[in-house]
C-alpha cells in the first residue's frame, strides 16, 4: 500500500513540476503569469489537476467528501482571484483523492461471523 501511495505522490509531483517556470520573481513576471481569470498560471494548473483527480476518483467511487469540499473551495477562490487559496485547496483535494484511491486497495472489513 505504501508503494502505491508513494508512486501516486511521485507521479503528482512530477506532473506539477512540469508546470513550474524559471522566470525571475519580479512584479512584471508575476503580472505576466496572471491568467485571464485573475489567478496565476500555477494556481490554474493546480486547479485543473485537482479537477481531473476528483473526476477520476468519482469514476471509481473513491471520492472523499473532504476532497470534494476542497475542490469546491478552490473553485470559489478562483472566482474571487485568490491564487494562494486556489493552490492550497487544490493540493488538499488532490492529496485526499490520492488517499481515497489508495484506500481501494485496503482489505475489506468483515463484521461479525
Amino acid at each position: 500500500m505504501s508503494k502505491v501511495l508513494l508512486a501516486l505522490t511521485s507521479a503528482a509531483l512530477v506532473a506539477l513540476s512540469g508546470c513550474a517556470t524559471n522566470q525571475p520573481a519580479d512584479t512584471s513576471a508575476a503580472a505576466a503569469q496572471t491568467t485571464q481569470g485573475g489567478i496565476s498560471a500555477e494556481a490554474q494548473a493546480a486547479l485543473a489537476q485537482a479537477q481531473a483527480d476528483v473526476k477520476a476518483a468519482k469514476s471509481k467511487n473513491a471520492l472523499w467528501t473532504t476532497a470534494d469540499a476542497a475542490l469546491k473551495a478552490a473553485e470559489e477562490a478562483a472566482k474571487k482571484g485568490d491564487s494562494a487559496t486556489v493552490i492550497k485547496q487544490s493540493k488538499l483535494a488532490s492529496d485526499h483523492v490520492q488517499k481515497g484511491l489508495a484506500q481501494l486497495n485496503y482489505p475489506t472489513l468483515k463484521v461479525g461471523d
